[in-house]
């Protein structure tokens, strides 16, 4: 156990995640997410783009991915962690605010996607390339939202004197690792990871030609590699099962998952699309 005061971090966590311009309050957590989410925007127009689609589309989906991918984060975060908001020294309250922090990647992702594909079906395009095209950007998104971890000193992993160790100040401490300063800093474990992944699954795309979703299957099956590793370090509270965290059995399922996918439709649908709209895929174009 390390002494108080003595501090090995060389990454030292922000002196504050909030600053008020008036009345306004700007949040390092929300900043984070909403770069992210730019950048996912941009990769993602520029892929879809390469790949035969239309300028602008990404763009006018994020309009229904956003606030979709938002409602399910918090909504998995709230389910998964129960007990902090309706448990019996719960804050109902708390609830809502996105703003503190506080949403679950697989909620964001699966109700996103939703998102996606309503707005895909009102503009008569198909899902997987779209998804593709967007996967990469996902990525870096998720790497950028991982900072507002940082500003808000949470998610951190176990206790560690390992040169980058994150010093995390005694008030985010949780109960029982109060005597101890610096930290694995996980969020910066997974935004490496977030971006090595995205490269990935660009040279993957590139080099075999994906199509049909596997690009994205593959970010999925990348990115529940390390959040598993990853997971097993953090001593925040979260529900068990079998002695493991929630979330390390949802990367393992969900990574399975996704390489079935990868493999299966690799050999049932080889390459890529001919044609990003539903219309024609479906065969619904009368000749004239």
């Amino acid at each position: 156990m390390s002494q108080p005061g003595h501090l090995l971090a060389f990454l030292p966590s922000p002196s504050q995640g909030v600053w008020n311009l008036g009345f306004f309050p700007v949040r390092g957590y929300a900043l984070a997410i909403i770069a992210g989410i730019f950048a996912a925007i941009i990769i993602g127009n520029r892929r879809y783009v390469a790949r035969g689609g239309q300028a602008g589309v990404i763009t006018d989906l994020a309009i229904w991915a956003v606030p979709f991918g938002i409602v399910g984060g918090r909504l998995y975060h709230v389910l998964t962690s129960w007990g902090t908001y309706f448990g019996p020294n719960g804050e109902p309250s708390r609830a809502i605010k996105v703003w503190e922090g506080g949403l679950g990647i697989w909620g964001a992702v699966l109700f996103g996607s939703v998102g996606v594909w309503i707005g895909a079906r009102r503009k008569g395009l198909i899902l997987p390339p779209i998804a593709d095209a967007v996967a990469p950007g996902l990525a870096v998104a998720q790497a950028i939202g991982r900072w507002g971890n940082w500003f808000n000193q949470e998610l951190f992993g176990r206790p560690t004197t390992l040169p980058w160790g994150l010093e995390i100040d005694a008030e985010f401490r949780p109960n029982g690792y109060t005597d101890f300063a610096t930290f694995h800093p996980t969020f910066l474990y997974e935004c490496l990871w977030c971006l090595a992944a995205a490269a990935i699954v660009v040279w993957a795309d590139r080099r075999f030609r994906l199509g049909h979703g596997r690009v994205f299957a593959l970010y999925i099956a990348i990115y529940c590699l390390g959040r598993g590793a990853i997971e097993s370090l953090r001593i925040d509270a979260s529900p068990e099962l079998l002695g493991l965290r929630w979330n390390v059995w949802v990367a393992v399922f969900v990574g399975i998952a996704a390489l079935l996918y990868v493999v299966l439709v690799g050999r049932l649908k080889p390459g890529r699309e001919e044609s990003m709209s539903r219309r024609e895929v479906e065969g619904e174009f009368a000749d004239e």
